[in-house]
């Protein structure tokens, strides 16, 4: 191409739908376009784009070509020209890119696009559709730079470059920095790279992209765990040579989920550990989406799989209860008697029961000592009396009835009703020493405050569940009909989908007729662990959820902790912009 002429085929229409290239497709079956820009430099801003060239190969023949000059609408930077020979009067009588696209996608459509560092050329091609108005066809792009740096090596090439491939290629026309000349030795740089692809044991197109994007041995070896999984809600388990569940997880398509697992997304370290020890795939199907989320908890529960990190010991909650003496006490243990009656929870971790604990010590007159105290032997008391944070009722300087009043009765009341005395308190303590520059301190009472408000808003929100014998919602289907549940004491006992059209109610009886039976318990999760709880509170809040039945009213205190929730927001926020700061 020389002087100022240019070469663009008249190519009718445009195909709105995009590629759709099989992923299946074998290689040698496949169309693809491979394309080179020259561009004046710079980012994709939807210009820049000086020359384009495309030839359209399958099976080693070539079908069509496509060259053309575009006007940039701008200078060419001198070192451009020097580069690519393209010159300021070359460009004055071609066609903007605006003018070019319809062809250049017309060709391109139903094919593999190709090209030599690809985001490159696809990031400026995308650029100028996006701000020319048409529809970037989203085809299926194959990089020969990253292909070839998966297939050659280092004693091979020194590089992956453009160049040095097409002469180690020997291809029948050397890059020249010239759009068309580089997208003819692309090709048979293309050519040459899907012949060593054999050897990798790669015969589709989807094998050849994934392949160019690292995906690892083991990854490629096992993706046929992936075949004939159904594409519905539900969970799937990896299991290993013995049949023991190696990971369980949950999705609304398990094939489209599981086959990610061996692309070059799946980046995570014990994820390709899990890949290496898995020898097939189980798949449970569900009816919608928190049955699914239900039984994964369910069954890492039940299994504790080894590369499932969240979920494995629901167990492993502690609480915080007053002690049954005459002057209780907080004391954190590992479950609830039927008899306690004072409590809050559960808590994940020790830490947390303790940091709620302080909270509440700071706020009462709740002792912190740990002995059995008699009403009828007097004990030394500690440094606390001293310094009058604590009445002694070891001494017996305060009866039980008045410790009653001031140190059990705020807590009882702050777990099951209203904590405003306690919070009070503690923001009184907060601006105490914020008006004494003690912001440290300040900010240690802060987390308490956030600990003792995140342990209530969390057991009253369960408890106002739990306490309902049974309770049936809907919530709209993606594909018509309703998603139903049925909850019996914060459990999932039964789930379904009503078909479209049909009136929901005789599945609702269906689901009851055959759900889990329920018996109630102590405790604001009798029947199942705080975290399905909390998944199924998730679903009924959503706006479209629909409650169809209730054995009894579903409230909450109208003083309780769920009106200090914007507290809580703000106070964790003030810890995390706390933390970001200190952070070197």
């Amino acid at each position: 191409m020389t002087g100022g002429e240019y070469v663009q085929q008249a190519l009718a229409g445009l195909d709105p739908t995009g590629s759709g290239v099989d992923p299946a497709l074998p290689l040698y079956a496949a169309t693809f376009v491979v394309v080179d820009l020259e561009t004046t430099g710079g980012a994709p801003d939807g210009g820049g784009i000086t020359e384009i060239g495309a030839v359209k190969v399958r099976g080693g023949e070539e079908l069509g070509v496509l060259a053309t000059l575009v006007n940039p609408g701008v200078p060419i930077p001198p070192f451009i020209t020097v580069l690519t020979g393209i010159t300021q009067a070359m460009l004055l009588p071609a066609p903007p890119v605006e003018r070019v696209l319809p062809s250049f996608l017309e060709f391109l459509a139903d094919a593999v696009l190709v090209a030599h560092n690809a985001p490159y050329d696809v990031g400026f091609l995308k650029a100028a559709c996006a701000k020319h108005g048409y529809r970037w066809p989203n085809p299926r792009v194959l990089d020969t730079a990253a292909l070839a740096r998966r297939v050659l090596s280092r004693d091979e090439v020194p590089n992956r470059k453009l160049g040095t491939l097409a002469a180690y290629f020997r291809t029948s026309t050397q890059p020249t920095h010239r759009a068309l000349d580089d997208a003819k030795a692309t090709v048979d740089v293309l050519h040459g790279l899907i012949g060593r692809l054999g050897g990798h044991r790669v015969d589709t197109v989807g094998e050849a992209i994934e392949f160019a994007r690292a995906v690892t041995p083991t990854q490629r070896r096992k993706r046929h765990l992936a075949d004939g999984l159904p594409r519905t809600p539900g969970v799937y388990i990896f299991r290993a040579a013995d049949d023991r569940p190696l990971y369980v997880g949950t999705s609304g398509d398990i094939a489209t989920r599981v086959r990610s697992y061996f692309t070059a997304a799946e980046k995570r370290a014990r994820i390709s550990e899990m890949l290496a020890a898995a020898e097939r795939v189980e798949a449970v199907g569900c009816a919608h989406s928190l049955e699914a989320e239900v039984r994964e908890l369910r069954l890492i529960a039940a299994h504790a799989p080894p590369y499932n990190r969240r979920s494995k010991y629901p167990e492993r909650v502690v609480w915080l209860k007053l002690t049954d003496e005459a002057y209780p006490r907080l004391s954190v243990a590992r479950g609830l008697a039927p008899g306690d009656e004072a409590y809050l929870g559960p808590f994940t971790s020790r830490r947390a029961a303790e940091l709620a604990a302080a909270g509440f010590h700071d706020a009462t007159g709740l002792r912190q000592c740990t002995h059995r105290l008699s009403l009828r032997t007097v004990t030394p008391a500690c440094a606390l009396a001293e310094l009058g944070r604590c009445a002694a009722p070891c001494e017996h300087r305060i009866t039980p009835e008045e410790y009653d009043h001031r140190a059990v009765a705020p807590f009882r009341a702050a777990t099951t009703g209203d904590p405003g005395p306690v919070v009070a308190t503690l923001l009184a303590r907060i601006d105490a020493l914020a008006a004494a520059q003690r912001y440290e301190e300040a900010a240690v009472v802060r987390a308490r405050l956030a600990a003792v408000l995140r342990a209530t808003v969390r057991m009253q929100r369960l408890a106002a569940l739990t306490g309902i014998a049974e309770l049936a919602a809907a919530r709209p289907a993606a594909g018509g009909g309703w998603e139903l549940a049925l909850v019996r004491h914060g459990r999932l006992a039964g789930a379904g989908v009503s078909p479209p059209g049909v009136h929901p109610r005789p599945t609702v009886t269906l689901i009851r007729a055959t759900a889990e039976t329920v018996t109630p318990g102590h405790g604001p999760v009798p029947a199942a662990s705080a975290e399905e709880s909390e998944r199924i509170l998730s679903w009924l809040e959503r706006p479209e959820t629909r409650l169809v039945e209730m054995t009894s009213a579903w409230s909450s205190p109208v003083a309780g902790a769920a009106r200090f929730r914007g507290l809580l927001a703000k106070a964790e926020g003030a810890a995390t912009q706390q933390l970001s700061t200190e952070r070197p």
